[in-house]
């Protein structure tokens, strides 16, 4: 036992050192600061409503009314019952936000270097390495905490698996299954298809050596004990993945009906996302450099060149104040490469892209083999629609399942960023551990040195001449601005350029340096290992610094409560009455955070709803505006004054139709919407209902008695048997009618919203959002968190078992 804990003080000590690593570069959060994150900001607005519900109640709501007309919150971070591994998550991210994700970087690909039996000091530096990639730190500033979540559970998935096919079928079975469970917490799915893909990357090859050595048998064992892992993983997730599961068929990743544009042009018909959305964010090829070289295409969409560039003196030349030239200078389009936006390079690192590529020509196996399939297959894919690799794209869309159901290709660069500081380590624990090949060892290091040197000396000497620096965008700032401004444009982008490059070669010559001394050995493994980190922390972190820094935190008062009440939202907020409001002055989720909004902010919205959306709301059809009782639509003069204009039209909560009318398509039904009467016809694509007229009695009425986010209730009255319309958006995976408390059908209309048929009298009607999936999902998650404990238990007295008989 004494034993054993003095093994573990170097890991404990690493562990330690990750906590002040990860607070040291989030330091603001020591003084209570939080970092603003703009995507953050509209999780906050969108969640609003069913966290004051969660405080005021002390339940849950699976179902918000606050944006897009209503939506379940699903994806917007709701709470489940016996969902125990969050719990664990929870533990783990124990430092303020966003220093957690940081340390969970670190800690994860700590854990993998070690189960790949790395030494601890050199799996350090690796996770140094990959913690500080600037990717991985850039998403932490704009607040993309789910992938970032995702991907940092990532090394521990492969850690189990890895030893799995180590033949600890016990402990990987357990790793794995923890970790993928872990993995599916974060609710980023894409970043966990893209890890799959990796997996099956590494299963290939693995498949393949399993062959050549004539032990396919513990191969397929291991993939057996392996998917067996991940059922108990889903199902310790089951309420979150069935809920998505059912949610993604109804929302924008899946299939829309409608086969025309708003415009009423065709539409290519697709099961998951269009095809341009997800290609909209792809990786120029040349791009490919920002890798190795941080600005090499401008770094991000606008950049500070500061006092001495071209253009600070472009604006003195027209007339700024040097103190309204350094301004401006803040805030310059530098970038010139493909993408329609860019927060920052995906900057790898010079050091560690350097140590690859030795690696490259030192490590041999299927270690290296899967590392580099990995990482050529996430680069290939994040090129998406530019050539020539459009085809591979496409393929990956039309045939790959579940690929077109995510957008952004350039993001499964994150395999990329994870395998390349893998095999970088392992270079060096080749150039440490193999001590007859030291002609071999100089020898990769002078290609090594050829190649990355090579390269950035090229870039440095022919810059003119290879490239052009001319931006996407740079003629409408040449129409707007002059030819002047684009000409110092682009003599700030090649000072970056060079600036970079010469960083690049620089650090490269170092660490080439470092390397070469050890081989001569004149350095030990130790200050190898040191110095090596000095320089990768310098080369990561100052890049990362550009981006993400103390600037970005501010009062925690001010994330926690990212939007302020106009004049507009306070006279609304006056009304007591039921109704939805429409903000044409702000996008985002600023109104859903003050009212029940027709808009918001949220990637995978209700498919019919966003159609709607496309079609009409975005062309403030007063119509169809009515129909979703819209009293409010915010609005601003011209003077500049924000002020709420009064919809007098609005049908209201509910409302009785003379006529039920069947339509052939959705095509025509969205379409009819355009000049339909809402007050007095509804139609139908819903196969069960057929065309009828109601009698309308003058004195009829429904109106709203209890209204909730999850729990509506209206009286009715009427002389005559007839047919209510209600302005809240159709969902049946949940929703449940009550006629007087018993269930009861409804049905959809006018595309988006609730009907039923009301008979006459006197008549309470409730809607109860009461999804099933809920409680199936929950039990199957009670019963996998059992499993797992009996599991973790009998894993453990097995162990114990075996290490006393080893004693013995």
């Amino acid at each position: 036992m004494q034993f054993s804990l003095k093994k573990s003080i170097p890991h404990i000590l690493v562990l330690i050192g990750f906590v002040v690593v990860s607070l040291a570069y989030f330091n603001p959060v020591l003084k209570g600061k939080a970092i603003f994150q703009s995507d953050i900001m509209h999780y906050i607005g969108m969640s609003k409503q069913q966290n004051d519900y969660r405080a005021n109640t002390g339940e849950e709501t699976y179902w918000t009314n606050s944006a897009f007309g209503g939506m379940p919150t699903y994806q917007l971070g709701a709470k489940y019952p016996h969902n125990y591994i969050k719990k664990l998550d929870l533990a783990l991210r124990f430092l303020p936000r966003p220093a957690d994700y940081l340390f969970l970087y670190l800690m994860g690909f700590y854990v993998l270097l070690l189960v790949m039996k790395v030494d601890f000091k050199l799996a350090a530096l690796g996770a140094l390495a990959f913690g500080f990639s600037t990717y991985l730190i850039i998403i932490l500033g704009v607040g993309h905490n789910a992938k970032a979540h995702a991907i940092a559970y990532m090394p521990l998935v492969l850690s189990g698996i890895l030893l799995v096919f180590r033949k600890q079928y016990v402990c990987g079975f357990l790793l794995t299954a923890v970790a993928m469970a872990l993995e599916l917490v974060a609710n980023h799915f894409q970043m966990t298809y893209y890890l799959m893909l990796l997996v099956i990357a590494l299963g290939v090859v693995y498949a393949i050596d399993a062959y050549k050595k004539q032990c396919l048998p513990h191969f397929f064992k291991s993939i057996g004990i392996l998917v067996l892992a991940v059922v108990l993983a889903l199902g310790l997730n089951a309420t979150n993945v069935l809920a998505t599961k059912e949610y993604a068929s109804e929302s924008t990743r899946s299939q829309s009906e409608l086969t025309i544009k708003p415009d009423g042009s065709p539409k290519e018909v697709t099961s998951g996302l269009d095809r341009d959305y997800i290609t909209e964010y792809s990786y120029g090829l040349l791009e490919t450099f920002n890798l190795y070289i941080p600005r090499f295409m401008g770094g991000g969409s606008y950049e500070d060149v500061g006092k001495e560039s071209a253009s600070y003196d472009f604006f003195l030349s027209i007339g700024a104040t040097p103190l309204q030239a350094l301004e401006q200078t803040k805030q310059m389009p530098t970038y010139w490469g493909e993408q329609t936006i860019v927060e920052a390079p995906a900057y790898i690192g010079a050091v560690i892209l350097f140590l690859f590529v030795l690696a490259l020509f030192l490590v041999k196996g299927r270690l290296k083999w899967w590392l580099v399939s990995g990482s050529i297959m996430a680069l290939i894919l994040s090129y998406g629609d530019s050539e020539p690799f459009t085809f591979i794209t496409n393929f990956f869309i039309d045939y790959v399942p579940l690929y077109n159901k995510f957008r952004a290709v350039s993001s499964i660069q994150v395999i990329l960023e994870l395998c390349v500081p893998v095999l970088a380590i392992f270079g060096l624990v080749r150039l440490f551990n193999d001590f007859d090949n030291k002609a071999e060892k100089l020898k990769a290091l002078k290609i090594t040195v050829v190649i990355c040197a090579g390269l950035a000396l090229l870039f440095l000497l022919f810059k003119s001449s290879l490239f052009s620096f001319v931006g996407a965008n740079d003629g409408v700032y040449r129409q707007n601005y002059g030819p002047q401004f684009i000409d110092a444009i682009i003599k700030d982008r090649k000072m970056l350029f060079t600036q970079d490059t010469i960083r690049t070669l620089v650090l490269v010559l170092l660490a080439s340096g470092v390397v070469f001394l050890y081989i001569k050995e004149k350095l030990s493994q130790t200050k190898v290992i040191v110095i090596l980190g000095l320089l990768l922390v310098f080369d990561l972190v100052g890049v990362d610094r550009r981006y993400v820094n103390n600037d970005n935190f501010v009062s925690a008062l001010k994330v926690n409560k990212p939007y302020n009440a106009n004049q507009a939202d306070l006279l609304i907020q006056k009304d007591p009455e039921h109704f939805r409001v429409l903000d044409v002055t702000s996008g985002g989720a600023r109104a859903a955070y003050f009212h029940n909004s027709l808009g918001g902010y949220h990637a995978a919205k209700l498919k019919r709803y966003n159609d709607l959306y496309e079609f009409h709301v975005l062309r403030n059809n007063l119509n169809v505006l009515s129909m979703l009782n819209t009293k409010y639509i915010i609005a601003e003069d011209d003077e500049g004054n924000i002020f709420p204009y009064t919809n007098t039209e609005t049908n209201g909560n509910a409302w009785f139709v003379e006529e039920l009318k069947q339509v052939s398509s959705a095509n025509e039904e969205i379409q009819l919407l355009d000049s339909l009467n809402t007050k007095r016809v509804a139609i139908t694509t819903m196969p069960d209902v057929s065309s009828k007229t109601f009698t309308v009695d003058s004195l009829a009425s429904i109106a709203v008695e209890e209204y909730r986010p999850n729990y509506i209730r209206y009286k009715s009255n009427s002389s005559s048997d007839g047919f209510a319309v209600f302005s809240e958006v159709f969902y049946d995976k949940g929703w449940n009618a009550y006629l007087d408390g018993n269930l009861v059908p409804h049905t959809r209309v006018n595309y988006v919203l609730r009907a039923m048929p009301i008979p006459s009298g006197k008549h309470t009607i409730e809607f109860k959002f009461e999804p099933q999936v809920i409680k199936t999902g929950s039990s199957i998650a009670l019963a996998s968190s059992v499993v797992l404990v009996l599991l973790i238990i009998g894993g453990l007295w097995y162990q114990l078992k075996s290490n006393t008989k080893e004693s013995a």
